[in-house]
């Protein structure tokens, strides 16, 4: 695998040896040795898959407190773009994200430390995503930041007309209404 950093300390991309021939292919999605030796410590316990179609947006969501957690990502089918938006109080990159396209064909992954948001927004016609993360659900810990905040201004890559998304995440905060404690 390879471990490629990225403009905010944490985020990490993951890029697997692929092995392919006629029968087709084969790689090595985790390694918790490599991980380790990598500086992604997080230990999994569940893991989430979520099937959307095309202009879909999810997030930017996270969990706060003792819920937080950190995310491993990848798609299985399709393609996503991905971002992950730094919340971490006093971090010198806070309100920052890191956009990636992540896909069945490239096979990359994104590990997401806590403290961050995550979101994603389906470029393909449809998109199943996989995702594993070190810490349980708990809807009490749930928080949410709009998608279209200006004061973060992702480019999800999809027309605004064409943007499909839910109504809570509609409704959502503003970066500027994080709680001090997270």
């Amino acid at each position: 695998m390879n471990f490629i950093k990225t403009a905010i300390d944490g985020v990490i991309i993951i890029e697997p040896k692929v092995f392919e021939d006629s029968r087709g292919y084969f790689f090595e999605s985790y390694n918790e040795a490599e991980f380790i030796k990598n500086g992604m410590t997080a230990h999994f316990v569940q893991d989430n898959q979520s099937f959307s179609t095309y202009g879909v947006v999810r997030g930017l969501h996270c969990q706060l407190g003792e819920h937080a957690q950190a995310k491993l990502v990848r798609v299985l089918e399709g393609k996503v773009l991905d971002v992950a938006v730094d919340i971490r109080s006093n971090s010198p990159t806070f309100g920052k994200y890191v956009a990636v396209e992540l896909s069945a064909e490239n096979k990359r992954q994104l590990f997401i430390p806590r403290g961050f948001l995550h979101g994603f927004s389906v470029l393909s016609e449809k998109a199943v995503f996989a995702y594993k993360c070190d810490n349980f659900y708990c809807k009490e810990s749930e928080f949410g930041i709009r998608y279209d905040d200006p004061e973060i201004g992702v480019d999800w890559q999809i027309p605004e007309s064409k943007i499909i998304t839910s109504e809570k995440d509609r409704l959502a905060n503003k970066l500027k209404d994080i709680p001090n404690e997270r």
